[in-house]
């Protein structure tokens, strides 16, 4: 009987090894394909001849969500691809939560902030919500990373 029981433990560890392995791979790659998709874009237009802070702003934005989708393949790789049973839930989200968030949180920021920029240089005044949208929710975001933070603190 209980034979039975760590068989299936084990094969349970063994597969969720195996597709942490496959999500970190197929994160990595998305990751890499962004760089060289940001290359690519950057030279193509260098050498049209289009505006260089447009490209430079688009290529910021692809840029760092090249680096969040990185940051999620180091995050899989490191807290779900372990065969054996982690030590405890909470201090494994208090050391990959936050240095995730934060990824998120620049992403977001710095999206927020050259879409202002580019509508004050289009003149587009009336669309500023989406972007002050985008700035107060990273903000929401790093509050309730904060709280979470302080909850739990008594766990690291």
């Amino acid at each position: 009987m209980y034979t039975g029981h760590y068989m299936n433990k084990d094969f349970s560890h063994i597969l969720r090894f195996v597709i942490a392995k496959m999500f970190t791979v197929i994160f990595f790659a998305l990751a890499l394909a962004m760089i060289f998709s940001l290359g690519k874009s950057f030279f193509t237009g260098l050498f049209n001849g289009e505006d260089i802070m447009q490209m430079f702003l688009g290529g910021i934005n692809t840029g760092i969500i090249a680096l969040a989708v990185f940051e999620l393949a180091l995050v899989i790789n490191r807290e779900y691809s372990e065969i054996t049973e982690s030590e405890d839930a909470v201090k494994n989200l208090r050391r990959t939560i936050p240095r995730f968030i934060g990824t998120v949180c620049i992403a977001l920021s710095l999206e927020g902030l050259i879409m202002v920029i580019k509508y004050s240089q289009l003149e587009l005044a009336g669309n500023l919500y989406y972007p002050v949208a985008i700035i107060a929710s990273t903000a929401l975001l790093l509050i309730a990373l904060g709280v979470f933070l302080h909850l739990t603190k008594g766990e690291s």
